[in-house]
């Protein structure tokens, strides 16, 4: 038994000495073929810099997607969602048809909240519930076209003002000065107004959102001008220039794919500016009668806060949280889209 038991222990020993020399084989092997990238800093190993390139994909993507779930931006991506809703869904969601919440006289005016009624009725005894339902689109159906318009034409003019530069840029520059130097809800009401004499309409949707489009062509020439300016001196678009890209190309196919983020950033914020800005106009009266406005809701309820609260009450809040929504998921999408917070 104990020649049995050495004669054990001395294979075990053997099989540690080999084992060890084989890893230290391995060792030495290793060390043999990578003394370049031992000694060399600049040097790499191709499988490694390809583990690296894969990991370093999937954690930026994840980062991305880990930025938009901080609380406030979760609140304000459910806001927006209810405030869609409610504009591509009114028919569903409302209580009453449009006609009736349009068109129809009541005798219940200004009734409190009820089985019926549950925000309670309006002016001619019209429900507040589906009036507020129906305005949710009219908001969007205004703010989203005069985004759209101030964007294109906006970028447009202020790549091409950045880009030649000299007397165009000069002359480009000053006209946007003077839209800037007057308010913006003066401007509209002046536009609104002209508008609506010369055609002898009185305002219009139409007209609204034509004049806020254009209002906000100066803000985004503005802005994207700067970034051009920066962007125009950089190596990839000379590289562009001396490969014979023509200037458009250079403008539109190199220079704004890579000046673009800011204004991404800032359409979130300016549809609830828009939506805030149009019930401004609406309570100063110049609205579409033809359709539900969130402002004009409150423009008639004003003179009943004491006896009918609620008339005025729940336009008020619906503007509050379709601002509220598009400005915390426009604070969400700076976070997750400017690169010096991508380490925050």
């Amino acid at each position: 038994m104990q020649k049995e038991i050495v004669y054990e222990t001395k294979i075990e020993e053997e099989r540690k000495e080999t084992s060890i020399t084989e890893i230290f084989k391995k060792i030495l092997k290793w060390i043999g073929s990578n003394l370049k990238f031992l000694f060399v800093p600049s040097s790499r190993i191709d499988e490694l810099t390809i583990k690296e390139y894969q990991y370093e994909k999937t954690i930026s993507k994840r980062k991305f997607i880990r930025r938009f779930k901080s609380v406030l931006t979760i609140i304000g991506i459910l806001l927006v969602f209810f405030v869609a809703t409610l504009a591509v869904f009114p028919h569903w969601l409302s209580p009453y048809t449009l006609e009736e919440a349009i068109s129809i006289f009541y005798i219940n005016i200004w009734a409190p909240p009820s089985p019926d009624h549950l925000f309670g009725t309006t002016k001619f005894g019209r429900d507040v519930l589906a009036r507020i339902v129906f305005g949710a689109r009219t908001s969007l159906t205004v703010a989203l076209p005069s985004i759209a318009l101030s964007v294109v034409f906006g970028v447009i003019i202020g790549v091409i003002a950045a880009y030649y530069g000299g007397w165009i840029d000069a002359v480009i520059m000053r006209i946007i000065d003077i839209f800037l130097a007057f308010p913006a809800l003066i401007l509209a009401l002046v536009f609104v107004a002209v508008f609506g004499n010369i055609f002898d309409t009185g305002p219009r949707v139409e007209y609204i959102m034509l004049a806020w489009g254009i209002l906000g062509i100066p803000y985004y020439s503005r802005l994207i001008r700067g970034n051009v300016l920066q962007a125009r001196e950089l190596p990839y678009v000379q590289a562009a220039r001396v490969s014979g890209a023509g200037n458009a190309r250079i403008m539109f196919k190199h220079i704004l794919p890579n000046v673009i983020q800011p204004i991404i950033i800032s359409v979130t914020f300016d549809v609830g500016g828009i939506i805030l800005s149009l019930a401004g106009l609406s309570f100063l009266g110049f609205s579409d009668y033809r359709l539900i406005d969130w402002g004009n809701e409150i423009a008639v309820g004003r003179e009943y806060l004491y006896t009918a609260p609620w008339a005025s009450l729940w336009p008020g809040l619906f503007i509050l949280l379709a601002v509220l929504g598009f400005m915390l998921l426009g604070d969400g999408l700076r976070d997750a889209l400017d690169p010096r917070l991508k380490n925050l």
